[in-house]
């Protein structure tokens, strides 16, 4: 290694990148260091900057590129490596999905410690780009200039309209067009940014909390429905009056457009009263129940409801889930962390009854109403904090469960409802999961009772390092 002048940072020659890090950086030896480096692929070898310390290891950017892996690709989208999604997108899409599913294996083995011989191959998306049902932008004018930018000696806008730059909280990068959602979600975006300018509308401040317009949130469906939120922050109606009008008359194929008053110094709309300017206060959404197409489950999406962002994937993701419980139609079904009680509904056509806990009372009755729309009579739901819902006297009142099947958020599962499934000793568990590292960490206590019999990584999210994963567990005889 030697020391680069004038900054004197360290820079490491001809590293070989030998593998992928759980954040999606690569991973490389820099002498006895190891080094994480950034859009550096398996198979790279470079020269790069180690811009940071740690005892163990060390953070690094390619300054050189000396030979290019075979598992690079040229990305295709212009704010690649300025804008924070998609980081991949420099990787072969074959290459990624190699490297999740390897992900899987890694957590399982080395923290979970099981054998990981029954894992399926991953499920790829059936789509790369314009995956995405929803996105969430955001107004600012602390603009974020990219070098290219910086360097052209352009004069540019201070108002951008897009998403957060990574590390820092109030610069947003401006977005001309991103390919994570299809059509016209790129048109209305550029369109509210240029109408707002145009007409002197003043764009947030993440620093002081100042400006008229905070947030637009773009939600399409595979039913062809479209809602628009536009939040502000500031009343002043004659603004917000024009602002949707504009969007109303520019975009007519919105089903629901809705606006908000946000003036709270964070970003979240939960707590917050939603206003209807034009349509409907909710869009559905359908999924499929069968492989034939013929029987489907409707969805009621409001502006704060959630539902899985992939919905073509979302659908294979449920069938995963659905056939590794292999029902028979008598089984009383636990559905932990319902949500909108999306796998509830998907699966209640399978089985005697199912029962969903979840900790968002909105999410519950969206869950309601969506089995009311389906003409579903056999799902029953609670709300609450499931540590506290989850009791033996939950158990006594409402029946001991065949089958549970558990979506947690990031965080896994609370210890004490890891040890409920272990008292309730269902027949089988399916944990479907976005984080395999605490998905694996709940293992380490279910596999004293129960075995991994099908493990299926799940590909929902392509050009990022996230993954999802399905684990169907059997109880021990």
């Amino acid at each position: 290694m030697r020391r680069s002048s004038p900054r004197e940072k360290t820079v490491a020659e001809n590293v070989t990148i030998f593998d992928i890090a759980e954040e999606g950086k690569g991973v490389g030896r820099a002498g006895e260091m190891v080094v994480f480096v950034e859009k550096a692929v398996p198979g790279d070898v470079a020269d790069v900057e180690i811009f940071r310390r740690k005892k163990n290891f060390g953070e690094a950017k390619i300054v050189a590129l000396k030979t290019a892996s075979d598992l690079r690709t040229e990305p295709f989208c212009q704010h690649f490596g300025d804008c924070g999604g998609c980081k991949w997108q420099h990787m072969t899409y074959e290459a990624q999905l190699h490297y999740k599913q390897k992900a899987v294996t890694d957590a399982l083995e080395r923290i979970a410690k099981i054998d990981v011989s029954s894992l399926i191959p991953i499920l790829p998306s059936p789509e790369t780009r314009f995956y995405r049902n929803k996105l969430e932008f955001t107004f600012s004018d602390r603009r974020w200039l990219t070098n290219k930018e910086i360097s052209s000696g352009e004069n540019f806008t201070t108002d951008a309209l897009g998403f957060h730059v990574p590390l820092y909280f109030d610069r947003i990068l401006d977005i001309q067009k991103c390919h994570l959602q299809a059509d016209p979600s790129n048109d209305i975006r550029n369109s509210v940014r240029d109408f707002a300018m145009q007409n002197g509308i003043s764009f947030y401040n993440l620093r002081n909390h100042e400006g008229a317009l905070r947030n637009l949130i773009v939600r399409t469906s595979s039913t062809g429905e479209l809602m628009v939120i536009v939040v502000f922050a500031y009343i002043e109606q004659e603004q917000i009056n024009g602002m949707m009008e504009f969007i109303k008359s520019s975009f007519p194929q919105i089903t629901s457009l809705l606006y908000i008053i946000n003036q709270k110094k964070n970003d979240t709309i939960f707590d917050q009263e939603v206003l209807t300017y034009s349509g409907r206060d909710f869009i559905y959404e359908e999924m499929r129940t069968d492989f034939t197409g013929i029987n489907k489950v409707r969805f009621r999406i409001g502006p704060k409801s959630f539902y899985q962002t992939n919905s073509h994937q979302a659908t294979r993701l449920y069938e995963v889930a659905r056939d590794f419980a292999g029902f028979k139609g008598d089984e009383l079904v636990y559905d932990l962390y319902t949500g909108a009680g999306t796998i509830a509904n998907f699966i209640a056509g399978k089985v005697k009854q199912v029962i969903g806990i979840e900790y968002v009372e909105s999410a519950i009755e969206d869950a309601k109403v969506n089995s009311a729309i389906n003409n579903i009579t056999n799902t029953t739901f609670f709300a609450g904090d499931m540590k506290d819902v989850l009791d033996a006297s939950f158990t006594a009142k409402n029946g001991r469960p065949d089958v549970i099947i558990t979506d947690p958020p990031r965080a896994g599962m609370h210890p004490d409802v890891v040890n409920r499934l272990m008292e309730m000793e269902a027949e089988k568990i399916v944990y479907v999961s976005c984080n395999v590292a605490t998905q694996a960490r709940d293992l380490l206590v279910l596999k004293e009772k129960y075995e991994v019999v099908k493990i299926q990584p799940v590909d929902m999210f392509p050009h990022t390092q996230h993954v999802e994963n399905v684990l169907l567990l059997q109880l021990k005889k």
